[in-house]
This record gives C-alpha cells, sequence and structure tokens, in this order.
C-alpha cells in the first residue's frame, strides 16, 4: 500500500499540507456538491458500497483527499498507485493481490489510481476487464477531463465526480483550521496575521489548498529569522504582509503548460475573441507567449473558434487563420508573432456566428431518431428494381435555379430544422435565400403533396418508373407558391404590431412570412391535428421563445369562434385574417357555407381589419378534355423522349364528337349550383359584401407543370369514388369512359402536362 494512506505520524513527519488531508467525511473542507450531507457519494462510502469512480478536478482541490478518507472507511482491502511510476507490471500484480483476497476471502479490493490520465491506452486497458468483473473497484483521479484523456470503455464503467476549486471562504477555513490543530498543524503556538496578510495567501492560492498550505507553511516556519524549529509552546509568532508576498508565488507563474492551469488564459483568450474584444485578445495571447505555451496548441484553438463562433458569417476565417498556422510553421519565433496576432486579430474582428452548432443537435436527433432512408434517396444501383429505390427523386440540376423542392429529411422528421443562419456577414446575404427554400420545402412536404416518402412494397413491371414521383416538384411552382404567399400578405397592410390569424397552416408558408412581417405583434396559426401543429412546432424550434408563432390544432376547424381564439391564443381581434384555398379544408362552399365564412371573419376582425383570400373555384379549373385536345402542345418535348413507335396523337384516336361530350359533361358538372363545387367567385363575394364587408377581387390566370399517375387515374375513374368520375361515366357510357381513361393514361406516360385554371384573389375590409 503507498505509503501516503499510511497513518499520519508526528509533526514533522511530511509537509503540511500532507498532514492536513482529511481523514474523515467531516474534514473535507468545500465540494459540498458531491460530499455535503446526503450526496449520492457521502451515502456510497459511509455504506462502504463505493462502486468505480474518477475524481475529476484541478490540483489542490481534495481528489487524493477523498481517496485517504475511503481508504480510512471502507473494510475492502485499499490499495495505490501513481500513474506517472507504475507501469503495467504493477498493475498486473496489484490485480493478482486483488483476485486472490476475492477468491480466498471473498474481500473486495478498492484501487485508487492517481494521474490515472498519465498511463497510455495499453495501460488503461489492461485495467478494464478487472474493473468490469469487480475484482477491483476502481477510484481514479485526474486534472484532465476524463473524457478526452480516460479510456473511453473505462469511462464508461466508471461514474465521474468533477471536484472544483475551492473558494476564498473555503481556503480561509482550511487554514484557520491548520492554526487551530495542535496535532497537525500550528494549534500549539500563537499564530498572528498582519492585516491583509492572510487574505493574500488565500487570493493567491487561486482555489488550490496545497498551494495556500505550502505557503503558510513556508511563512510560518521561516518568520523567527532563522532560530530553531519548532519553537516552544505558545510562542507568538507573526505573519507580515511582506512575509507572505515572499511565500507564495505570483498567479502568472501558475501557468503550467503540463496541468489544467493553462485552461484558464486560453479560456479568456477565446471568450475574448469570441466577444469581438481585440485589445483583451492580444493580451491573454501575450500571456501565452510570454508564458511558453505551445503556438501549435494556441493555432489549434482559433482553428476550432473560426468554425465554431465566426462559422458562416465568414467563411474566410478558417482559410485564414489554417494559412496563418502554416506560416507560423515556416518561420518560427519571434517573426511568427506576426501570423499569431494576424490570426487572433482576424478572428476577434470577424462577424459571429455559432450556427454550425445546429450539427449537434442533428446528433441529438439521431440518438433520439433511428429513422430510415426514405425510398426516393436511397441507392438506386441496388434494389431499384425489386423495391424502387431511388425511384421518384428529383434531380436538381435539371431545374431552373438548379434547385427543386423535395423531401430530403426522414418521414419521422419532416419539418425539424437544425440550421438558422444569423443576419451578420455572408450568413446575412444567404439567410433569406435559404429562408425562402425552407419555407417553399415545407410548403410542399408539410402540406401533404409529397409520395415520394412512401414505402414501395410491392413490384410489378407496368409500376415501374410510374408512381412516388412528386406533383409540385418543379421550380416553377416554387415560384407560384411565394407568388400566392406576397399577394395574399400584401393586400393585408400588416404593421409591425399586427396580430394576424393564418388558418389552415399546415404547410407554413403563409405563417413564416406573416411571422417576419409582425415581429412586434402575434402571428397565430390554426392546424386541423396535433400532428400538424408538432410539425410546425419542429420547424420553430430554432426561434427563440419570444419569436415564436402561437398554434392551435382544431380538427374539423376552420376559423375559431371569438371564445376559442381567444382560449388558444390570447386574443379574440385580429387585425388580418389571411386564406389560401379554404374550400379544400372542410368550408363548404354552398352558399350557406360561404355565409358561416363572412360571418366567422366579421366576428374577428377588429375595427379596420382586413381578410385576404385566395381560391381556386372548380367551374374555373382545368378539364380533362382540354388536355385531349391539345395533343401537340401537351406532348412537346416529352413525346419526343419516348422510347418505342411513335404514337398517333391523342386526339387523332378520339372520335370529335367524344370529345365534345366530354367538354360538355364537365361544363355541366362543374356549373351545378346544387353541388358545393359548383361555387362560383361572384357566390363568394356577394356573401361577404352582405356581412358588410368592402371587396376587391381579381382573377389570376394560374399555369404549372403537372405528372398525372397512375394512382390520379384510378381515382378519377373510379365511379364509386370521384364524384367526377360517377357524373362522366354516366353521362357517356361506360364503354366511352373507358375509352377516355386509356387515352388519357397513354398521353400521361409521355410525362408532364400543362395545368391551367384560374384563383379568385380577394381582399375584404371589415364591417365598421
Amino acid at each position: 500500500m503507498d505509503d501516503l494512506f499510511s497513518a499520519p505520524g508526528t509533526l514533522r513527519d511530511g509537509p503540511l499540507a500532507d498532514r492536513m488531508r482529511p481523514q474523515t467525511l467531516d474534514e473535507v473542507i468545500g465540494q459540498d456538491h458531491i460530499v455535503g450531507p446526503g450526496r449520492l457519494l457521502r451515502r456510497a462510502i459511509q455504506a462502504d458500497r463505493l462502486s468505480s469512480v474518477i475524481f475529476y478536478g484541478p490540483p489542490g482541490t481534495g481528489k487524493t483527499s477523498l481517496a485517504r478518507v475511503i481508504a480510512n472507511t471502507t473494510k475492502s482491502t485499499f490499495e495505490s498507485l501513481n500513474a506517472v511510476l507504475s507501469g503495467v507490471k504493477d498493475i498486473r500484480e496489484a490485480i493478482g493481490r486483488a483476485d486472490e483476497r476475492r477468491r480466498l476471502y471473498g474481500k473486495r479490493t478498492i484501487l485508487f489510481v492517481d494521474e490515472v490520465h498519465r498511463w497510455n491506452k495499453a495501460q488503461q486497458d489492461a485495467l478494464l476487464p478487472w474493473v468490469e468483473n469487480g475484482t477491483v473497484i476502481l477510484v481514479g483521479a485526474t486534472t484532465e477531463n476524463p473524457f478526452f484523456e480516460v479510456n473511453r470503455a473505462l469511462v464508461s464503467r466508471s461514474r465521474i465526480f468533477q471536484l472544483k476549486s475551492l473558494v476564498p471562504e473555503d481556503l480561509k477555513k482550511a487554514a484557520l483550521r491548520t492554526l487551530a490543530d495542535r496535532d497537525r498543524g500550528y494549534g500549539k503556538w500563537k499564530v498572528l496575521f498582519e492585516e491583509g496578510a492572510l487574505e493574500h495567501l488565500v487570493e493567491v492560492s487561486g482555489g488550490d489548498v496545497r498551494s495556500l498550505l505550502n505557503a503558510l507553511e513556508l511563512a510560518v516556519e521561516t518568520s523567527r529569522d532563522g532560530k530553531n524549529w519548532p519553537p516552544p509552546e505558545h510562542t507568538e509568532i507573526a505573519i507580515t504582509l511582506e512575509a507572505a508576498e515572499e511565500s507564495i508565488q505570483r498567479r502568472a507563474v501558475l501557468y503550467d503548460r503540463d496541468g489544467d492551469y493553462h485552461f484558464d488564459t486560453i479560456s479568456a483568450f477565446i471568450k475574448s475573441v469570441r466577444g469581438s474584444d481585440p485589445d483583451a485578445a492580444l493580451y491573454w495571447l501575450a500571456k501565452m507567449v510570454r508564458a511558453g505555451e505551445d503556438p501549435a496548441f494556441i493555432f489549434r484553438r482559433m482553428i476550432i473558434l473560426a468554425s465554431e463562433d465566426v462559422g458562416m458569417a465568414d467563411p474566410s476565417a478558417l482559410p485564414v487563420v489554417i494559412a496563418c498556422a502554416e506560416s507560423f510553421d515556416r518561420i518560427g519565433f519571434p517573426e511568427g508573432n506576426f501570423p499569431l496576432a494576424h490570426a487572433c486579430l482576424y478572428l476577434a474582428t470577424a462577424p459571429k456566428s455559432n450556427s454550425a452548432m445546429a450539427f449537434f443537435d442533428a446528433l441529438a436527433e439521431v440518438d433520439k431518431e433511428d429513422a430510415e432512408v426514405p425510398s426516393h434517396l436511397r441507392d438506386a444501383s441496388r434494389d431499384a428494381e425489386g423495391f424502387g429505390h431511388g425511384e421518384g427523386y428529383i434531380y436538381p440540376h435539371a431545374y431552373r435555379d438548379h434547385w427543386a423542392a423535395q423531401q430530403y429529411l426522414p418521414d419521422a422528421l419532416r419539418g425539424k430544422t437544425f440550421y438558422m443562419p444569423s443576419a451578420l456577414g455572408y450568413e446575412g446575404r444567404i439567410r433569406n435565400e435559404v429562408l425562402r427554400k425552407r419555407e417553399i420545402q415545407a410548403a410542399i412536404v408539410l402540406g401533404g403533396q409529397s409520395a415520394a416518402g412512401d414505402e414501395i412494397l410491392s413490384w410489378s413491371p407496368s409500376a415501374k418508373g410510374r408512381e412516388g414521383w412528386f406533383k409540385r416538384l418543379e421550380s416553377g411552382r416554387s415560384a407560384l407558391l411565394l407568388a400566392d404567399r406576397d399577394a395574399l400578405l400584401d393586400r393585408l397592410d400588416l404593421r409591425r404590431h399586427s396580430r394576424v390569424l393564418v388558418p389552415g397552416a399546415e404547410d407554413g408558408l403563409l405563417l413564416w412570412e406573416g411571422l417576419r412581417r409582425v415581429p412586434e405583434g402575434l402571428c397565430a396559426a390554426l392546424v386541423s391535428s396535433p400532428e400538424a401543429r408538432e410539425a410546425l412546432e419542429r420547424f420553430a424550434a430554432v426561434l427563440e421563445d419570444m419569436e415564436k408563432p402561437a398554434i392551435a390544432a382544431a380538427p374539423g376547424t376552420v376559423l375559431p369562434t371569438p371564445a376559442e381564439a381567444g382560449q388558444w391564443f390570447g386574443t379574440a381581434e385580429f387585425d388580418g385574417i389571411v386564406l389560401r384555398e379554404p374550400f379544400r379544408r372542410g368550408v363548404a362552399a354552398s352558399a350557406e357555407g360561404l355565409s358561416a365564412l363572412a360571418e366567422g371573419a366579421a366576428a374577428l376582425l377588429a375595427r379596420g381589419g382586413r381578410l385576404s383570400l385566395l381560391a381556386s373555384p372548380p367551374s374555373l379549373g382545368q378539364r380533362i378534355s382540354r388536355i385531349l385536345e391539345e395533343p401537340e402542345q401537351a406532348e412537346g418535348k416529352a413525346a419526343r423522349v419516348v422510347s418505342g413507335p411513335a404514337a398517333r396523337p391523342l386526339s387523332a384516336k378520339l372520335a370529335a364528337a367524344l370529345l365534345s361530350a366530354l367538354s360538355g359533361a364537365e361544363e355541366a358538372f362543374f356549373a351545378d349550383p346544387r353541388v358545393e363545387w359548383g361555387w362560383t367567385a361572384g357566390m363568394l363575394e356577394q356573401a361577404f359584401i352582405r356581412r358588410g364587408f368592402s371587396v376587391e377581387t381579381a382573377l389570376l390566370d394560374r399555369k404549372e407543370e403537372r405528372l398525372i399517375t397512375e394512382k390520379d387515374l384510378s381515382l378519377w375513374f373510379n365511379p364509386e369514388k370521384s364524384a367526377w368520375g360517377r357524373a362522366m361515366a354516366a353521362s357517356l357510357g361506360e364503354q366511352n369512359f373507358g375509352e377516355l381513361q386509356k387515352a388519357l393514361a397513354e398521353r400521361t406516360r409521355r410525362g408532364p402536362v400543362s395545368w391551367t385554371w384560374k384563383s379568385l384573389l380577394m381582399k375584404a375590409a371589415g364591417p365598421g
């Protein structure tokens, strides 16, 4: 057993700091967070039920003292090793003795390893199996962070206790205890301190009780001008301030590149650079250089800072610092001070962004959610033939601006955001574009418009290359969504403090832009399900709490009542209401339904409030007959890329009479005022005018390229599921209806079709 844990002898046995080590838990000064009454470690030591632990903290905080307390308390055999002096041979001998005790006598062994971080990986590995099988209980002590310097497997089998530097009150308590202790300290004499002398020792010791006691010992035992020590009992010993100053080194000398002292200075340096204070940064840099710090260490920390704290606000920071580091390697000191200062000043004066920290949010999400790769993002070279892997992936370079919105996150993380660009430097220049693309992508993914995430669990030759495509991918659709958003919100004439209600906010398109326009007001979102609310909340997680929108989920509710709005959003009045395609989300488009919509809006709008609405009347929508009547225009380039014999134009396959009959049947179907899809722009306008609104309307011509899938066809042409299909089959007859389906299928196999319709954009100023 190491002499460190032998019973203390006489007063002159060993230095004062060693004599005054605590013998019991009650003598431990400081560290109340781990050994105070009721704390876990204290209970384990008192009950002699200690498991493997590692004590981590700066020098002089009591790591070895705690080991001595354990040695004095436990009934187990206590052995100790010093990692600086011991090797694998010593480990094996200690393990051999422990194994023999356990097998022959059933007795446990606690093995204390001081400075455990000094052991290399092989030495630490030699200890691991014996800790794991319980042959020894490890008590390690280290001044270095064990998560970096100690074998990960050893750390995972131990509980880490971090000891902190002692505060001045604790240090003064240790000094006074020493002065009062007759057996181990200076209680036999009357030690008097000049005003400020003891306080100086406490202050300069910097939280290290060993440093304090060493200085106290030097001050007391050298204060009698060369007279023999110890003096007779009750002798008065006076300690002047000058003697105290001579007894302890200045704080700057405590900079120790082999321990943890230098971390205080490098921490001050990093925080000064992060805080954009070039003067303080230069001071701490100079202190490290004067103390002999390794320049490679300083550059390593600046390289980290260039990514962690400057990051995307100035992407040039990283190559600048690396260039300075390489320059230093070529020229060394003293000229190397210039690239050191160059890198320091560049980082201190650069714009700051820690947006790269988003990576760690992503890591945390990976730990929580082991999500599968969506089918359309999988490697098509392996299982495309059997399970459709890679099918539906959109190649961004095929679209304008080399970008097209599609889902890239796993299904379980739809709407999740990690990266939020700052408003400074380079990030400030790309911020709007990043957010614009994110919001368009969210509008498609959260709005449920994507089928690419669906897993293909069966396959047949006819399905190859058809399913799993997006309908709303092309960059033209992105522009259309942005145009809708801006047109709707522009008509509300919002102010920064306005209150805006966004019903049907599932896709977030109007919500995020509305939030930007009313930063001091309220942007309230109403969605149809808790799942939709959770998706939007994930998207908003990167915002500060005060910046987040208010989101409520109410299935089957298009507009809340004033009472509901007050309960959900804290207000029953709004300065603006914005609605996009409300008749696709459950609003009845009958005369009664339109009147109810106007009535609900009037009840929620504050005096002078406005409603902005975009809706597409089915009577002004696309017709299947028009797709089949324009084969040349519809086929275009898509028809020329089809392999095999060229098909005849679709219009040639259909009798003019059949197409005419289809056109007439469709017009009659969509113009029927008795059905909900028969509503018109005039009906909507009149519903709001009757309620007292002032109304302005405009009809917008809309056009996009759409890919019609086999799933669409099977739905449209199924009379049991489709009202359009039921009406067309009844009007045209089953045979003609079947011919139409075949003709449309042949057309859509050649690529997207040009889909045209008209939308009504309405601005309604509230009554009163």
